[in-house]
């Protein structure tokens, strides 16, 4: 009995933690398809970038201030970490990613994105010689298999390429923000390392844009959706709200209740989300072939996880960004 009594709070915050992981990776996923209608609408991707992100750093500011608790010091020390992760772990993987949905349907692109795991295998490999194992060799080789098969090159339907290399773009950004997340340990909370993160990305963008080093254009159209017409400002509200501060943030509190590692796992259901949004807002539906590519993929992430050193459960790693 006293077991079962103990056992109850165990059980709670791990009920409590996958649902929040489950509502972060919802958000995540629904930032593809609401890009999508925006890119669609005449807005270019560095555009919806810009308004997503500053957005979402100011829904989580406040609370960013709190956690820092005055000490502004933090942020000084830390200053090539948020700059870094900000330019590239953020603006950098989400201009690339919708950049690629422009080109090629939204479930493809992020499961090209979902390959980064295997890029930071290699990373560490090269750069600090940490040799993986078998299991992480054998992942990563499933992991490249999915990705021949979600390309689908025998198809009738021409690849393009140009979206290839975006996603692949992303996928490198993604890469960054693992290694960088991890690299911040307990020094940087993850609620101000995400608000840095956004604000340096957003005002990063929109100085690139103003001064003409990236396409920057809006428009008031309407956004057409698979059987319905929004405004231009709903998508992007949600785009700031839910998926970027209420994904941010279900997604810390998820990864403090359940480990990284469990976290990480239960962040690749974002997969599965932004299939289903792109199905039920856009109309795309995978081919067989690259579904089972998917699967491959995603098979292969977490043979590579499964290979790697057990780490702290402590440890603040956040949710895929997108």
């Amino acid at each position: 009995m006293a077991t079962m009594t103990h056992d109850t709070p165990v059980r709670s915050r791990l009920g409590n933690g996958l649902l929040l992981a489950a509502l972060s990776a919802s958000s995540f996923g629904l930032s593809g398809a609401l890009a999508r209608g925006l890119l669609n609408a005449g807005w270019s991707p560095a555009a919806v970038v810009i308004v997503r992100v500053l957005l979402g750093a100011a829904v989580l500011l406040p609370v960013a201030v709190v956690q820092l608790h005055g000490n502004w010091g933090l942020l000084r020390r830390n200053i090539p970490l948020l700059t870094g992760y900000g330019l590239l772990a953020v603006a950098g993987a989400q201009l690339a990613y919708f950049n690629a949905v422009a080109y090629m349907d939204v479930g493809v692109a992020l499961l090209i994105e979902y390959t980064a795991p295997i890029a930071v295998v290699v990373w560490l490999w090269l750069r600090h010689e940490q040799k993986p194992g078998r299991a992480t060799v054998l992942g990563a080789l499933i992991g490249i298999a999915g990705l021949v098969l979600v390309l689908d090159l025998r198809s009738d339907v021409p690849t393009s390429w140009i979206g290839v290399l975006w996603a692949l773009g992303a996928m490198v950004g993604a890469a960054a923000y693992f290694i960088m997340s991890g690299s911040a340990g307990e020094a940087v909370p993850g609620t101000v390392l995400a608000t840095s993160g956004l604000l340096i990305g957003g005002f990063g963008i929109l100085i690139a844009g103003l001064a003409g080093i990236v396409p920057l254009h809006a428009t008031t159209n309407p956004v057409a959706f698979q059987g319905f017409t929004a405004q231009w400002w709903q998508p992007l509200l949600a785009l700031g709200v839910i998926t970027a501060s209420l994904a941010y943030v279900s997604g810390i509190a998820a990864t403090r209740m359940l480990g990284s590692r469990l976290a990480s796992f239960a962040a690749l259901t974002e997969v599965l989300a932004a299939i289903l949004f792109a199905w039920a807002l856009l109309g795309q539906a995978p081919h067989a072939i690259q579904l089972l590519g998917g699967i491959l993929i995603l098979a292969g992430v977490v043979v590579v996880r499964l290979g790697e050193p057990q780490e702290n459960p402590a440890d603040p790693t956040l949710s895929e960004p997108h």
